[in-house]
């Protein structure tokens, strides 16, 4: 079962659904439940590791209660930020400040970390190792054993709770990892690629968490380069490229940050040689339910409506924004042919 299990519940199924979380997030905006609290500031930062500039400039703003997605390339800087807001490591210079103090003066509490490599004693049981790091941040250990079953409950391992770490499967280990980022009750969560590696079902599973997170007040930063967990969950993103930012707003403001619109179509026909062949068009996925174009300024996507009639009947049409994997292939560029394929056996460097 993908969906989380609601609180305080052991055997009935969970009501939580995605679309429900972003209905309550835009209510939540729209209310002003965030009103009168301070932000989480990253300010000009830079750090260099010998000849590498790592972060060059690095400024973004990232408001209190909201999922916010930093976006890049391996290896574009992301970790160093995530790290440097933790305090674990120094800039050069720039700052960080959160509700307008710098981050190191608030109590490691405020922060909840979830490392890409996961800091978990393979040998441990699984719940003791939750309740040992929980009291690292202060939390008696009767609370922080109550809730973390409640948790492994939560998250449909319960059975799991006395298991040696290394008996579980990576999706459930994950899973373990991030009621250890939680479980002390931190104001922010930084989360670096937390969906790498998992299956659908804990992908499914891991978002539901996150938006409740997010909906119990919490700040939640989380590191991707899988756009489409981005554009799917997150208020506001930043993209990074090389250590310097590309582009940084709301998650519909970076998307329209192209000033071109995009339009999906399909037709029952197979052949899509009609939409190919027409001026001013480019098809920029040419999928087997269908077809996503790219319109030229000028060019009215009626014009593309009325060509599918002819040569329909239509099973699609939509017009809408480019998604975030196309604003940053299109600002970031996307990767040359030798980098995306597979060198010839053989092949020496």
């Amino acid at each position: 079962m993908a969906a989380l299990a609601d609180a305080g519940s052991r055997n009935r199924p969970s009501s939580l659904r995605l679309t429900q979380r972003l209905d309550t997030r835009v209510r939540a905006r729209a209310d002003g439940e965030t009103t009168g609290r301070m932000a989480l500031i990253i300010e000009d930062l830079h750090k260099r590791f010998g000849s590498v500039q790592a972060l060059d400039g690095i400024s973004f703003t990232v408001q209190p209660g909201e999922v916010f997605g930093f976006l890049g390339a391996n290896g574009a800087g992301k970790t160093t930020t995530m790290r440097i807001v933790l305090g674990l490591m120094k800039p050069d210079s720039g700052s960080v400040t959160w509700d307008g103090r710098p981050a190191h003066d608030w109590p490691r509490r405020t922060w909840g970390y979830m490392p890409e490599e996961r800091g978990l004693y393979a040998k441990m049981p699984v719940v003791d190792q939750l309740v040992h790091f929980a009291s690292l941040y202060g939390m008696s250990r009767q609370r922080a054993r109550t809730e973390a079953r409640e948790w492994l409950v939560r998250f449909r391992i319960a059975d799991k709770a006395n298991a040696r770490l290394e008996t579980l499967s990576k999706g459930n280990q994950q899973k373990v990892q991030y009621i250890a980022t939680i479980l002390h009750g931190p104001d922010v969560l930084l989360m670096d690629e937390p969906f790498v590696g998992l299956d659908p079902v804990n992908v499914a599973m891991l978002k539901a968490a996150f938006l409740e997170m997010r909906d119990r007040g919490k700040t939640l930063v989380f590191s991707t380069h899988q756009l489409d967990q981005a554009e799917e969950l997150c208020d506001s993103v930043a993209i990074i490229d090389h250590g310097r930012l590309v582009t940084a707003g709301s998650t519909r403001d970076v998307r329209r940050s192209t000033g071109h619109q995009v339009v999906r179509v399909a037709t029952a026909r197979d052949d899509q040689s009609w939409l190919e062949s027409m001026p001013g068009v480019t098809v920029t996925r040419d999928g087997v339910d269908y077809a996503e174009v790219q319109v030229a300024d000028g060019l009215s996507p009626q014009r593309i409506l009325d060509a599918a009639i002819a040569n329909g009947p239509v099973l699609r049409f939509e017009v809408g924004d480019p998604s975030l994997e196309q604003v940053f292939v299109e600002r970031v560029g996307a990767l040359e042919d030798d980098e995306r394929t597979l060198a010839a056996a053989g092949a020496v460097a």
